[in-house]
C-alpha cells in the first residue's frame, strides 16, 4: 500500500486528490474517500493536493486506517453484495456511496 486517507478525510471529502491522480484509484464512500493500495502507484500527487493533509504515506499512517483501507476493497461493504476488489479505476464503478463499519462508527 502506497498511501492512506486518514480521520481528516470523514465528513470533508474535497476530492482534489481525486481529480490529482493519474490512475484514478481513489474510491468515494459515503463519508470519507479511500485509495486502493492495489491500484496505487505511489506517486504522491494526491498526497499534495489534499487541503487537509489527510494523506499519508502507508508507513507513517494510522495502523487502523491502513487496515481500514485494505478491509473498504476486500470485504463486502453494507449494502453491497461483494467486495469491491480493484475494479481498475474509480470512475468505472462510480461514487460507492457506503463507509466500512469503523469510519461508519465515527
Amino acid at each position: 500500500m502506497a498511501f492512506v486517507i486518514g480521520e481528516a478525510c470523514v465528513d470533508y471529502t474535497d476530492r482534489s486528490c481525486m481529480e490529482e491522480c493519474p490512475v484514478d484509484c481513489i474510491y468515494e464512500g459515503e463519508r470519507k474517500l479511500y485509495i486502493n493500495p492495489t491500484e496505487c502507484i505511489d506517486c504522491g500527487a494526491c498526497e499534495l493536493a489534499c487541503p487537509v493533509e489527510a494523506i499519508t504515506v502507508d508507513r507513517k499512517a494510522d495502523p487502523d486506517f491502513k487496515e481500514d483501507a485494505k478491509r473498504f476493497f476486500l470485504e463486502i461493504l453494507p449494502t453491497r453484495s461483494e467486495p469491491l476488489g480493484n475494479p481498475g479505476g474509480a470512475a468505472k464503478i462510480d461514487v460507492v456511496g457506503v463507509d466500512t463499519p469503523m469510519v461508519a462508527a465515527l
